[in-house]
């Protein structure tokens, strides 16, 4: 068994979003987004399809042109290949779960390229 929590060593990055690996499983790695609010993450895509879950805040989640209001303890799934954007509205916790074929440091690339 491993754990992880969501709020341990919790940190904000005054000028990216600050991305953390909490667990790596045989099948997953899953990941916590922080971001304050204003900040972003530019449009971008995964290869693999990707969960993403809510815990604190809320953030307009931007998918084909399209706009969505995500807020505390929403969740939603997206499959790979598709464009999306997000931006924090509120100071925002994100949960991400990556397929194991997918790496953190993509996302970590992702947040650096958003400054």
């Amino acid at each position: 068994m491993k754990t992880a929590s969501l709020l341990d060593n919790l940190s904000f990055d005054d000028k990216k979003p600050a991305v953390q690996v909490l667990m790596d499983t045989d099948s997953s790695k899953e990941i916590r987004i922080a971001m304050k609010k204003g900040q972003q993450m530019k449009e971008h895509k995964t290869p693999y399809p990707i969960v993403v879950e809510l815990f604190e805040g809320m953030i307009t989640f931007g998918v084909n042109g399209e706009l969505y209001e995500i807020k505390k303890g929403d969740m939603l799934t997206l499959e790979g290949n598709v464009p999306h954007d997000l931006r924090a509205e509120e100071n925002s916790i994100i949960r991400l779960s990556l397929s194991k074929q997918d790496t953190a440091e993509r996302v970590e690339g992702v947040a650096r390229d958003s400054q």
